[in-house]
């Protein structure tokens, strides 16, 4: 059996009842930092000798070893350093194997780092991109930040103090430098803040005071504009092909699926538009 345990993203009075009974029963802990983990344990009166460490620069070897312990029998609960496990993390490589082993897994829900820092952001939380941390390699850095330009919903990344300046200056050449951002750090913890600047706003602002703590930064999209835009482009082009048909003289129904056909829009909104123009 396979137990995901929800742990606190910063204030630890945040564990529920529920996933400290988990933890006690397990046989098997696997977290990625013992130390982290270990700490959290003693806070709740839980023994640390069944730590086992599962990591991202480890989890090729230990992984088959934890599904073995399981196949045997053991229950393994598994955790992150904060946070749910296997979001934005290597748990979601163990809940494969455990998935394609046959192994039930269950999950004892917990704090989000990101949904929390969305529900504060003042931003709007109808839609969402969970994008995490962007990759560190180049192409595949700027690869992904072109595909950001494409949502139209909210934005949600991850980052760490050093490289935050980085990502907001990555931000504001790829177009979202007047876009609105909160910069929520420290989310639970004792000196919780929530930065709510423009991108451009923002690269000033962290230049002249160092990011301190993990970042969650909530991005407002670029593409809700530009689809806005495209759509009032997609009209007035709509009208200009209805006049230039017209002129020839081709029948309003003939129009009507022509236009349809060439922008996208309804085939009866053009047509009704067609005799409006004609």
């Amino acid at each position: 059996m396979l137990y995901l345990v929800g742990t606190p993203i910063g204030n630890l009075s945040d564990m529920s009842p529920r996933a400290v009974e988990v933890l006690t029963q397990a046989d098997v802990i696997a977290c990625e930092d013992t130390r982290v983990t270990g700490i959290l344990l003693k806070e709740k009166g839980i023994e640390a000798k069944k730590l086992f460490c599962y990591q991202e620069h480890n989890k090729a070897a230990k992984g088959p070893v934890l599904i073995d312990m399981m196949k045997q029998g053991l229950t393994v609960a598994q955790v992150s350093d904060a946070g749910m496990p296997a979001i934005s993390d290597p748990g979601e490589d163990l809940v494969r194997l455990a998935v394609e082993a046959g192994i039930e897994v269950s999950v004892i829900p917990g704090p989000v780092a990101a949904v929390s820092a969305l529900a504060i952001s003042g931003l709007s939380t109808r839609y969402y991109h969970f994008e995490g941390f962007l990759p560190q390699e180049s192409k595949k850095r700027r690869d992904r930040l072109e595909c950001l330009k494409e949502y139209s919903e909210t934005i949600v990344l991850y980052e760490a103090p050093h490289r935050l300046v980085k990502l907001i200056e990555e931000l504001e050449s790829a177009g979202f430098g007047d876009k609105k951002a909160s910069f929520c750090r420290e989310l639970t913890k004792k000196y919780e803040e929530v930065i709510r600047l423009t991108v451009s706003e923002a690269k000033k602002y962290f230049e002249q005071n160092a990011p301190r703590g993990e970042f969650v930064v909530c991005l407002e999209p670029l593409a809700a504009e530009a689809g806005a835009k495209k759509e009032a482009g997609t009209a007035c082009d709509a009208d200009t092909l209805i006049r230039l048909l017209l002129e020839k003289g081709m029948p309003t129904k003939d129009i009507a699926q022509v236009v349809s056909k060439a922008t996208g829009l309804g085939k009866k909104e053009m047509y009704a538009r067609t005799l409006e123009l004609s």
